[in-house]
């Protein structure tokens, strides 16, 4: 199967998830205290990026939660992670109102972006390993 068709698969079914009421009633209560902490430290500015990308990771291991047993897996995500954190640091943002279909879009470039990510590395790592049982050719060249 090709990249792109995984990555298509991929956004299907995130199209399809749904929050339960005790997910949004938690992210709620542990979502009040941000604003506070960030302002308490004097970077507002940086509450809604650090949100946003902890939601999209979330999303994503929640989406991606049949790959949670490949170390190949955690160590991309980490690595995702890791780049979350210059780019929600230098990036210039502003305390003042964004439109949400600005922040839906980069947020959805992001989630995009990601699936295609795990969808080379799993490509690279599972292709180097024939699957159990098979007696295809190719992978014996």
């Amino acid at each position: 199967m090709s990249l792109a068709n995984d990555v298509k698969i991929d956004i299907k079914a995130a199209k399809k998830m749904r929050l339960p009421w005790w997910a949004v009633l938690c992210l709620l209560v542990f979502g009040m205290p941000l604003p506070w902490l960030f302002d308490h430290f004097g970077r507002l500015d940086l509450m809604l990026p650090v949100w946003n990308s902890v939601a999209v990771l979330g999303f994503m291991l929640v989406l991606k939660r049949k790959l949670w047993p490949h170390a190949w897996f955690w160590a991309t995500m980490a690595v995702l992670a890791s780049v979350h954190v210059p780019l929600v640091l230098f990036i210039p943002w502003t305390s003042r109102w964004v439109p949400a279909l600005v922040i839906a879009g980069i947020d959805s470039i992001d989630f995009c972006v990601m699936l295609w990510i795990i969808s080379v590395v799993g490509k690279l790592v599972e292709g180097t390993n024939p699957p159990e049982g098979s007696t295809h050719p190719k992978h014996y060249a």
